[in-house]
């Protein structure tokens, strides 16, 4: 599940995130809403969760809503506090200003659209955004919790109601499923690390240029 991590133990602790229920989707919801995120992890723990049947599917709903919101400020609260040189350290010159136009046109959907599209789109760019724009706490939490709100609902509401189908999809393609998931996160780990040591890179050549 994690990039960096073997697969057995990536493996071991997909079950024992799976074994704490709800509490698991807060903890995997820090993790994700870090600067490298488990791309797809917290989609496909809320679905199996709720097709399990063993609490009511609101409950895997508000708790992965729960997680990502808790995740989500933590990074936001960083970003807040660097200001916009943390996020031209975060971020490319390109990327920033991309996003940058997306809160000055669009202020609250700015995160509340994004919060809400599946995966692989990448989402922490605006959690940055978000903080060293010094949004606004309360509609930045507002817009959090709308947009992973509704999608996490969804999700949970499918996997109750089609349960019986998805596990037995689990249970037939685990392994595949499983190494998909590894895979979806290396990739977006990868992609993360290069762009962040690119533009690390791209600013030390620039401040040499200024400096000379």
């Amino acid at each position: 599940m994690l990039a960096h991590l073997h697969p057995l133990f990536a493996a071991t602790l997909w079950q024992h995130l799976r074994r704490m229920g709800g509490p698991g989707l807060i903890v995997l919801g820090v993790v994700d809403n870090s600067v490298i995120p488990v791309t797809g992890s917290m989609d496909v723990l809320c679905i199996w969760l709720a097709a399990r049947h063993r609490e009511p599917w609101p409950y895997y709903a508000f708790m992965a809503t729960l997680g990502a919101l808790v995740g989500g400020y933590i990074t936001y609260a960083l970003a807040r506090k660097g200001g916009e040189e943390a996020m031209e350290h975060r971020l490319s010159k390109k990327k920033a200003d991309r996003v940058k136009n997306r809160f000055a046109r669009r202020g609250f959907l700015a995160v509340a659209i994004p919060a809400l599209l599946p995966p692989p789109f990448p989402f922490v760019p605006f959690l940055i955004a978000a903080g060293a724009l010094q949004y606004s706490r309360k509609k930045f939490v507002g817009a959090l919790a709308l947009g992973r709100g509704v999608r996490y609902c969804i999700e949970a509401f499918l996997g109750f109601h089609y349960g019986r189908h998805i596990l037995r999809f689990f249970d037939q393609y685990y392994a595949p499923a499983l190494a998909i998931l590894i895979g979806l996160a290396a990739l977006g780990s990868i992609v993360t690390l290069f762009q962040y040591f690119r533009h690390r890179k791209d600013h030390r050549a620039q401040t040499r240029t200024r400096v000379a």
